[in-house]
């Protein structure tokens, strides 16, 4: 169903792909826009327990598109270092192709934006203005979860020749 990647040098292990999820502090999820346009739109997001969450608006383009077609994709860059003299990028990258749902249980909302707000504010003492925060917007928030069918994770080839003189 997903395609295998055509260089499959590049191809970066499970465990490499999913630290690409973890570190990043932002993505690009992709979704069937508006008249078959793709629309692709920068996020925060956090990945746990083999998922990604991210938080929307309750209405907009986003939303819209995902009530329209649950199959999404989104995309991590973990390294994106520009060689000038060789004309290229030295990058690690990695892609997720799933399914996304509107959360709807509040308790099961309330994990799912406390995870991701622990990821940009980890320090034990926020965590009272953290719950306080979640508390006060969490009314017309919108949390998603997407379930991963399908990750890949990808290397520039110069990287891998690096790993392979090791």
């Amino acid at each position: 169903m997903f395609r295998s990647m055509r260089r499959s040098k590049q191809v970066l292990s499970e465990r490499e792909t999913v630290e690409i999820l973890e570190k990043g502090t932002s993505g690009v999820l992709a979704v069937s826009g508006d008249d078959g346009y793709p629309y692709a739109v920068p996020i925060s997001y956090v990945y746990a327990d083999g998922k990604i969450y991210f938080h929307s608006a309750a209405a907009g383009h986003k939303i819209d598109a995902m009530r329209r077609n649950e199959k999404v994709s989104f995309s991590v860059i973990g390294q994106d270092q520009i060689v000038p003299d060789e004309f290229t990028t030295y990058f690690r990258s990695a892609i997720a192709f799933g399914k996304v749902r509107i959360i709807e249980d509040v308790q099961e909302k309330k994990d799912a934006i406390r995870k991701l707000a622990v990821k940009y504010s980890p320090m034990p003492e926020l965590k009272k203005a953290l719950e306080e925060e979640i508390e006060s917007q969490f009314k017309p928030l919108t949390m998603i979860e997407m379930t991963i069918d399908h990750l890949s994770g990808k290397e520039a080839i110069e990287l891998v020749r690096a790993k392979n003189k090791k």
